[in-house]
């Protein structure tokens, strides 16, 4: 039996180009003393990963060159040798970027497949799911009656984020996104009271249009400009939690940082970077709140699905470029 996997050979400089990978052809490995084999139904690309195809010191560890990459992945067990795991259990993991993976019990959570389908495990009850849910939650400190921004608010991430806050009772939610349709996903099926498309014009005036009161969260995936709007439409004692920055990842030179942080003062307004990873205390109250909505149709997702293995980079290029509208998902 034959393996395929995703190997990166260099590390990109600026955007990642296909000559920087490999869909290498390996023998499928066999499960040791608690370890099972898992056939990946469902991979996971996401933003972060490009931070991780670069050297530099960071929050987790770079990828190795010349190995296979990791990320998110679901799929079912087809080889057992792990105590509590039987073969045809499915299992949420951090091994994909494959076809199979051998993975180690302790590492891995056993999913329902009848609950939900097994690709909301890596989205909406998810990873991007919780993050949602601790950046407002917690890091934001979202407090009903608050008006929350939202940038990349039509991917898998922001759009959870502003529907949260609706059920949560936010007095007004506006959202960025990257094109018209995008905007009136938001609006119309989201719920978002106000929407915009950041290509139109210059974001801090359709912010301040949309949001003439000012915005007490902002939630940030995009960094830039978008950051520099919010900090100048923030109201006193305004949060701002930084989930992530693309629209830097793949520069070159340092991009310059708000000019207009002084304004922080004024508002006494704070700024808090977050991983999700430090937040998985919050799983089983995320699961027991969102899992409802999700199920009654309260809380919608939606995915953009590539498939086959050998369509994984250029699904990853996909979400670099803003192609997908919620989360990104390669199905095998």
């Amino acid at each position: 039996m034959i393996n395929r996997e995703w190997h990166l050979l260099s590390r990109p400089v600026g955007w990642p180009k296909p000559e920087d990978f490999a869909l290498v052809e390996a023998e499928v490995p066999t499960p040791g003393e608690g370890q099972v084999l898992v056939r990946n139904k469902y991979l996971s690309v996401d933003p972060y990963m490009r931070g991780r195809m670069s050297a530099a010191k960071s929050y987790t560890a770079p990828f190795e060159l010349g190995k296979v990459m990791q990320g998110g992945a679901v799929g079912e067990v087809v080889e057992s040798n792990a105590e509590g795991i039987a073969v045809g259990d499915h299992l949420l993991h951090f091994f994909g970027w494959r076809e199979y993976a051998v993975v180690r019990a302790e590492s891995a959570v056993k999913v329902d497949a009848d609950a939900a389908p097994l690709s909301t495990y890596l989205g909406v009850l998810g990873m991007t799911g919780l993050t949602a849910y601790a950046g407002l939650l917690r890091t934001a400190s979202f407090k009903e009656g608050d008006s929350v921004f939202v940038s990349g608010a039509a991917g898998a991430v922001g759009s959870q984020v502003g529907q949260i806050a609706k059920l949560k009772g936010a007095s007004r939610v506006i959202g960025s996104a990257g094109s018209d349709e995008k905007v009136k996903l938001l609006v119309e099926e989201y719920g978002f009271d106000a929407a915009f498309n950041y290509k139109s014009g210059k974001v801090s005036d359709q912010l301040r249009e949309a949001a003439p009161d000012g915005v007490d969260i902002y939630f940030d995936n995009v960094g830039g400009d978008h950051l520099e709007a919010a900090i100048g439409s923030l109201n006193q004692g305004g949060r701002i939690a930084v989930c992530g920055m693309i629209s830097v990842y793949n520069n070159t030179e340092a991009a310059p940082g708000p000019r207009n942080l002084a304004r922080l003062i004024q508002t006494r307004g704070r700024i808090e970077g977050f991983l999700v990873g430090d937040h998985y205390d919050l799983q089983p109250e995320f699961v027991s709140e969102v899992g409802p909505w999700v199920a009654s149709g309260a809380l919608k997702y939606r995915e953009t699905v590539v498939e086959g293995i050998e369509n994984n980079l250029e699904a990853f290029l996909g979400v670099l470029r803003g192609d997908n509208t919620g989360k990104m998902i390669v199905k095998l």
